[in-house]
């Protein structure tokens, strides 16, 4: 499973800004990678991790600005196609998950 978080969030003000790179560097920590320029991923082996990641990103959330959290399944992430210009690149595969007993 992936979770995806959007976000759009001001940075006119010096605050602003202060804030939004916060939220930024919190999602990073958190284990997100930048998929796009306000769109972070991050692949979760359940739903229940899943929802854990999304309570951490639902107590950050900045107090002004748009923010949407998204999951999709691996299989529908393997469907994604992805252009750079003209050229469709592959998608990375699921991360594998050791888990310890």
């Amino acid at each position: 499973m992936w979770v995806l978080v959007f976000f759009d969030l001001p940075t006119e003000t010096a605050k602003e800004r202060k804030t939004a790179s916060l939220f930024r560097k919190n999602i990073l920590k958190d284990g997100f990678q930048m998929f796009q320029f306000s769109i972070y991923m991050r692949h979760c082996a359940s739903r229940e991790n899943a929802d854990v990641h999304i309570k951490r990103v639902k107590k950050i959330l900045p107090e002004h600005g748009h923010v949407g959290i998204m999951c999709i399944t691996d299989k529908q992430f393997g469907m994604m196609e992805i252009f750079h210009g003209h050229k469709l690149t592959t998608t990375e595969p699921p991360v594998q998950q050791l888990e310890m007993f």
